[in-house]
């Protein structure tokens, strides 16, 4: 009797296996999936981009630190009372430093909110979407190719329309 449950509990097992296949199947990535995934990292990267342009921006037409080599320096010596001494730290200059520092601080997070609405929204990608077609990219090198491919095909259009 032993045997016969065995082979039952097996049985079924098998098939919840190939159910699970089929389902599995049903849940492939299409191509359109693959193209919101990378529509995202694309605008995402362009957030980036447009972000770090901001800081530089910041950087360098800041009328306090006056220029990158006033900044590098400030950079160098920041959080350390003698170093900011011996550069002459001024408190217009620190506080300048520290609006600089708390936008580059936030950037990281900005960032993260950013692709995650664009995840969210459906008529962009969709969570659903995105959990189905990263899961296939992690296990699937060759779709992962496929997406980096799409990504700088989408890039290189991009920059070819801007120029």
């Amino acid at each position: 009797m032993k045997k016969i449950w065995m082979f039952v509990v097996l049985f079924g097992g098998l098939s919840l296996a190939a159910f699970a296949q089929e389902t599995a199947a049903e849940e492939a990535v299409t191509d359109e999936d693959l193209k919101k995934f990378a529509n995202v990292e694309v605008m995402t990267s362009e957030y980036v981009e447009k972000k770090t342009e901001e800081l530089k921006n910041m950087i360098l037409n800041n009328e306090v630190i006056d220029g990158g080599a006033r900044y590098n320096e400030i950079k160098a010596a920041w959080g350390d009372a003698a170093k900011e001494a011996e550069i002459k730290l001024t408190e217009e200059e620190r506080t300048a430093y520290k609006a600089i520092k708390d936008f580059q601080d936030s950037l990281q997070e900005s960032v993260v909110e950013y692709k995650t609405e664009l995840i969210k929204d459906d008529a962009v990608l969709g969570v659903s979407t995105y959990n189905k077609v990263n899961g296939a990219i992690k296990e699937d090198p060759a779709m992962k190719e496929k997406l980096d491919q799409m990504v700088e095909e989408m890039k290189v259009k991009e920059d070819d329309g801007q120029a």
